[in-house]
């Protein structure tokens, strides 16, 4: 077999090796569906590798040879074309596997009658060798199958050419020029392969162009895989993962103006009218200085910013991550937004929560405390100086000489006890139930002035009841006797000698006010707030007498679970009053 080498197919035959060297490479060093584009090259290189050999040799025989080895590649292109455009764009229809196998019967059967033609004429029905200058072109009269091979494959890269259109047709701007330039690689030697087919342009009268544009577009297509990882990255992939995150992005170029975001963004309504691709991020975020910092900056980094929309005041957690080039120079900067609105209320509860529990936990230890030393000293102390009577180390007029003081120290662990069973029914499951019932106040204070008038006398204090209440209270009556008798104890408490406590009634809209007023030692700044948030403390009174702390933290439960209030006004060293705001009975 003599070869004579020609421009034509010289050219071929080194362009063939260069796509066909290029697209083995490609399978092998490239994952994904840009190995399908590897196949379809593959094809375009055996087509004109073999035709260059077609055009340098002059026999019957060595024509039909190359030839039939042309069709290796010419069967399979279009159905290759057609498996890529489906991976490259995960379209998958119903019976996906099943399409993918028929795609492949038609070109089977042609390379089969390719193959045999010379047996039933149905691809070529004849064959001739005619003369154009220094080379030997084979003249073919088309069977009735050229024409199906022809038409089926034009439409198997009109479908593939429509649905890569399809599915990305909304795509951006770099996967557009992606798409295009694919394309091109298809529509440029199909344009070729029409005018051959009709005509219009051969040169030579015999020369086919079409391997020549296959091989010179998928030259540059081989160079532009490997150089610039083209179609390295789907559009449909990298659509479907921006809009699957569930945190707002912004990708954001070198001059910071918008690339891309994605719908997360938008759902956060931050200026959401404003964004638009192109646009400059000071457009969007004038009004959120730190966010615009943040950015402009263009340095990794993460920030808390609180924004106002539609009259909603959120949180978000801000973060930068700069795109940078091979010479660390930026290209660009992806801003990730996070809503941590939910997530600050969460924390902001669990403290609270926190310091409730951490306060309670106090509180129990400090009843403890109590129990173990304010119950336990003056319930010992009797114990001994009765058992001291009983053996006659102590006279009976020494005896009646400590009952006063005796009684003083009863009245308080009365008061205590009474307090802590109260408290300890305010802690059970459930809580203490309130039994609201209609009552006079005037005569829980006048009964509980009674109660605690001789402490008071013992201090020389005059305790003044001024009752103008005209109406009646709705309120469970034991909590309010308590609520009562605790504030009256520590007026006595933190009262001078020979000073006075008033106490007063009026009634303002749906309530009856009680106040009670001393002139004593006063309370600090300090514990008024913590009488406020409910805490425990004590102090000392005025003769030193001792506090467990527990009396007004239980005062302030006790109103407040019978729908009042109470409001402090103290000056240290002049006095405090406490006002009490009871609801009025609604029965006639």
């Amino acid at each position: 077999m003599e070869f004579i080498l020609n421009p034509f197919s010289l050219t071929l035959i080194i362009s063939g090796l260069l796509v066909g060297a290029l697209s083995v490479y490609i399978s092998v060093k490239v994952e994904g569906s840009t190995r399908l584009i590897a196949l379809t090259m593959l094809c375009a290189s055996i087509w004109g590798f073999f035709y260059g050999l077609e055009l340098s040799v002059s026999t019957r025989e060595a024509i039909l040879i190359f030839i039939k080895l042309e069709y290796v590649g010419i069967s399979f292109l279009g159905a290759f074309w057609l498996i890529f455009s489906l991976i490259y764009t995960s379209f998958r229809p119903k019976y996906y596997g099943i399409i993918l196998a028929l795609v492949l019967v038609i070109p089977i059967l042609t390379y089969i009658l390719v193959l045999t033609n010379d047996s039933h004429q149905l691809f070529y029905k004849s064959i001739s060798i005619i003369e154009s200058g220094a080379l030997s072109i084979a003249n073919i009269e088309i069977g009735p199958w050229y024409i199906v091979n022809l038409i089926y494959t034009y439409t198997l890269y009109l479908l593939g050419y429509l649905i890569i259109w399809w599915r990305f047709r909304f795509s951006d701007q770099l996967f557009k020029t992606q798409t295009r330039l694919m394309l091109l690689a298809g529509v440029f030697p199909m344009i070729f392969n029409l005018l051959y087919q009709f005509e219009i342009i051969i040169p030579l009268q015999v020369i086919d162009l079409t391997p020549f544009s296959f091989l010179f577009t998928y030259l540059i297509l081989g160079f532009a895989i490997l150089k610039y990882q083209l179609f390295n990255i789907k559009p449909i992939a990298h659509n479907k993962v921006i809009e699957a995150i569930t945190k707002g992005v912004l990708l954001v170029d070198a001059q910071d103006r918008i690339v891309d975001f994605n719908p997360a963004f938008l759902a956060f309504g931050i200026s959401t009218e404003k964004v638009k691709i192109s646009i400059e991020v000071q457009d969007i975020f004038q009004n959120q200085r730190d966010i615009l910092a943040l950015i402009t900056t263009g340095v990794a980094n993460r920030i808390e910013s609180k924004i106002t929309s539609d009259g909603n005041r959120r949180f978000f957690q801000i973060e930068t991550i700069p795109l940078l080039n091979r010479k660390s120079n930026k290209n660009g900067l992806i801003v990730l937004f996070e809503d941590i609105t939910e997530q600050k209320s969460i924390n902001q509860t669990l403290k609270n929560q926190k310091l409730e529990l951490q306060q309670l936990n106090d509180l129990k230890d400090k009843y403890f405390s109590i129990i173990s030393h304010d119950l336990k000293g003056p319930i010992f102390g009797i114990k001994e100086l009765i058992h001291l009577t009983n053996s006659g180390m102590v006279a009976q007029d020494e005896f009646m000489s400590m009952l006063p003081e005796v009684s003083r120290n009863m009245e308080q662990v009365a008061l205590l006890l009474e307090n802590l069973l109260a408290w300890s029914s305010s802690q059970l499951k459930g809580g203490e139930r309130v039994k609201p019932q209609e009552f006079d106040i005037h005569k829980i204070l006048e009964q509980q002035k009674s109660i605690l008038e001789r402490i008071a006398n013992e201090k020389q204090l005059e305790i003044e009841i001024k009752p103008q209440a005209k109406s009646l209270i709705s309120a469970d009556k034991n909590m309010i006797e308590l609520a009562v008798r605790n504030i009256i104890s520590n007026s006595i408490k933190f009262s001078k000698k020979g000073g006075e406590i008033k106490i007063s009634t009026h009634d303002e809209l749906q309530f009856v006010i009680i106040c009670i007023e001393d002139y004593g030692k006063g309370i600090s700044k300090e514990n008024l707030l913590k009488i406020n948030e409910g805490i425990s403390f004590t102090t000392v009174g005025e003769n030193n007498e001792s506090g467990t702390g527990l009396g007004l933290v239980l005062v302030k439960e006790y109103i407040q679970k019978n729908n009042g209030s109470i409001e402090v006004f103290s000056q240290e060293g002049k006095g405090t009053k406490f006002c009490i705001y009871l609801p009025i009975s609604t029965q006639e």
